[in-house]
């Protein structure tokens, strides 16, 4: 595993949030309602979550463009977490 790398894994780990939300998403693309319910907290909470995770590069949103019911999905650098945290 490289630094950054590394450094990422260190950074997901260190929430539950964030370590419950790559597995599920590990699992298949979700929508936050979806995801909160997986992982059980509330959907303000994911989006936070989200927000987080998409600024590192380990999710993405599919599309953008939508108010309501954004898919998100691992990025490469996010499954290649994921990994690790399985």
């Amino acid at each position: 595993m490289d630094d950054e790398t590394l450094k990422m894994y260190g950074y997901v780990i260190s929430s539950s949030y964030r370590q419950k939300s790559i597995k599920s998403l590990n699992e298949s693309n979700k929508i936050p309602t979806d995801l909160a319910g997986d992982i059980g907290i509330r959907t303000n909470h994911v989006s936070k979550v989200l927000r987080e995770l998409k600024d590192c590069g380990i999710v993405e949103c599919i599309d953008e463009s939508k108010r309501k019911n954004r898919v998100y999905r691992l990025t490469p650098k996010g499954q290649h977490i994921a990994r690790f945290i399985e």
